[in-house]
């Protein structure tokens, strides 16, 4: 399939790129910086743009069979609405050129998911240092959920650097109220990329963790 990767230069969207090709699909890598995408590959074209610049996302949207979005930032402790505005931009770019299949990281703790990062999560790190980007996280799904695209919203636990095991816990019951849950961004990005062709969770939101 003809992918494209929003946010391929992050931990996730960087595994995205690297399982989309071992799995033989055709990669474009949406990047600000595309220096920063340090693989080479005969299927793999690297996008200039960024979400909130509309004319270089539609562009980049044009031809593709399914998006999958890692979009993130590290502007924690500020208001932002980043990852809702851009999302607002892909949903127009997938619109005007009639691509319906989205799959979209997000996280554990968001909308009817809160408090399922465990208590370190709830009480500390969510109020105190990503209130902010945890609301804007809250708006994305918000508008993803309110569109008429194929989408499934990916809720992955604490994200750590580990290596893909391929074996993980996913639904809509995955979590924990006390206890922090983790998956690495290899297994997040292994899940996303099993959700392209497969319809189970359409229309959904699934948690992943171990």
């Amino acid at each position: 399939m003809n992918l494209l990767i929003i946010g391929a230069t992050g931990g996730t969207g960087r595994q995205l790129v690297t399982q989309a090709l071992e799995q033989g699909h055709t990669v474009t890598a949406f990047a600000r910086n595309p220096a920063k995408v340090n693989i080479r590959h005969e299927r793999l074209t690297v996008a200039q743009g960024n979400v909130l610049d509309y004319a270089s996302l539609e562009k980049a949207v044009q031809g593709k069979d399914a998006i999958l979005c890692a979009l993130g930032h590290k502007r924690f402790v500020i208001p932002s609405s980043i990852l809702s505005e851009g999302t607002k931009n892909i949903l127009t770019a997938m619109n005007a050129h009639g691509l319906k299949r989205l799959i979209c990281e997000t996280s554990l703790s968001v909308g009817d998911s809160f408090g399922k990062l465990g208590l370190y999560y709830t009480l500390f790190v969510i109020p105190f240092i990503a209130l902010f980007y945890f609301m804007d996280k809250g708006k994305q799904e918000r508008l993803i959920r309110e569109s008429d695209t194929e989408w499934t919203i990916v809720r992955p636990g604490q994200l750590t650097n580990g290596k893909k095991r391929g074996v993980y816990r996913h639904g809509p019951d995955v979590g924990n109220y006390i206890l922090t849950v983790h998956i690495s961004r290899a297994d997040t990005a292994d899940f996303m990329l099993k959700q392209v062709p497969d319809k189970t969770y359409l229309r959904k939101t699934v948690a992943v963790a171990y």
